[in-house]
């Protein structure tokens, strides 16, 4: 077993960290961090991101992805500032479960302006009363001619307050045990408008989470995707590599947390010497670093599982669950290394701990994630009897 990146692997890293550094950085840094990024900034930095591949990495080359290797994308997803990286997840899970259910026709007509980020995607399945359970859904999808017609809301949906398309989930009919046949149809606002607004929320201020209304929107029946019960297989598939993504901004917080602190243990003087001698704050560091290293190396294991074809479920639920509560409490405790420095706005160690804590919520709750592995376990689900 090697830990050590290949050379590709390196490489794609050092990229990633120099395009964060030049031209991702600078653009969020030039306006206020608690007001979402105007629309056509995001969508800049989203095809800064197009280029190396980010927007979509796991939509095959056959379709016109880049088809990056779930773990290399992981690596370079790792160095993008989180609310950016945030936002990509947004967009490139989009045009992966469209590329996974789609037809030829459907894949070169609307996939190309999504994966070079000209227009700006989202996935609306969570409801105002409907989260984890997707059979539950209660927007509404009923055809009329050549058109299907939408009603219903999504709430939480990443990019949704500057998206151009979404691909939703609704509910079309029943099957003849009553059960709701679930679909999933993409929906264009130039083609088929519906209304979006922000949801003000405790961090990734300068992104975009919202929610959606839809007032009889009709669409075109050519934009209905797949085959009635395969949007729950497909939103499995891009779930399990979404996970450890979540875990890995997570990592990528807490290390700024871990540098911030190291500087400042080196630094603030104390009792006639630096903080950083005193065995306590040597403890909070090593425990900062022990939570950061566990917590890259089990998203990394799932990432790799997930390529070599492995059922991931466990290990994706777990890399997330453990990842996000680990790096919650790495930032915590640099913030004790700083004392009262650490809980002001100065330092910027305040927003991560605001934006971490956005992360238990999509794409499994801590507490369904905990299901999940306990399911893959035991071979007994909590879900249904």
């Amino acid at each position: 077993m090697d830990f050590n990146l290949t050379s590709e692997q390196r490489m794609a890293v050092e990229s990633a960290q120099k395009m964060a550094a030049r031209d991702i950085q600078p653009v969020l840094d030039a306006h206020d961090p608690d007001t979402p990024l105007p629309k056509e900034a995001m969508k800049g930095l989203l095809q800064i991101c197009a280029g190396q591949g980010l927007t979509s990495a796991r939509v095959p080359e056959s379709a016109g992805g880049a088809g990056i290797p779930t773990l290399l994308f992981g690596l370079m997803f790792e160095q993008i500032p989180p609310v950016v990286a945030f936002a990509i997840v947004g967009q490139e899970a989009t045009a992966a479960r469209i590329a996974l259910e789609s037809t030829p026709e459907q894949r070169e007509r609307l996939l190309p302006d999504l994966i070079a980020a000209k227009r700006i995607a989202c996935t609306g399945s969570t409801e105002p009363d409907v989260g984890s359970d997707a059979r539950g859904i209660k927007t509404r999808v009923t055809e009329d001619g050549d058109h299907l017609v939408v009603n219903g809301d999504k709430m939480w949906i990443t990019n949704a307050s500057i998206c151009d398309v979404i691909n939703i989930t609704g509910t079309l009919g029943q099957d003849d045990q009553g059960r709701n046949q679930i679909v999933r149809v993409v929906v264009d606002r130039d083609q088929s408008p519906f209304t979006s607004s922000k949801t003000p929320c405790l961090g990734f201020c300068q992104g975009h989470l919202g929610e959606v209304h839809f007032d009889n929107c009709r669409v075109p029946k050519e934009n209905r995707l797949g085959s009635v019960g395969d949007a729950a297989r497909v939103l499995t598939l891009t779930w399990l590599a979404n996970r450890p993504l979540f875990g890995l901004m997570a990592v990528n917080m807490a290390q700024r947390a871990l540098d911030a602190a190291l500087a400042y243990a080196g630094d603030r003087m104390q009792f006639g010497k630096a903080i950083g001698n005193y065995q306590l704050v040597q403890e909070l560091l090593a425990d900062i670093e022990t939570s950061i290293e566990t917590s890259r190396l089990i998203c990394y294991r799932a990432l790799a599982a997930i390529d070599a074809g492995e059922r991931a479920n466990g290990l994706s639920a777990q890399a997330k669950r453990y990842a996000l509560a680990a790096c919650q409490r790495a930032i915590s405790m640099a913030m004790e290394v700083h004392g009262s420095m650490g809980i002001s706005r100065e330092l910027g160690l305040e927003q991560l701990f605001r934006d971490v804590r956005m992360l238990p919520i999509p794409d499994g709750t801590n507490q369904i994630l905990t299901l999940i592995q306990g399911r893959e376990l035991t071979g007994v689900s909590a879900f249904r009897h």
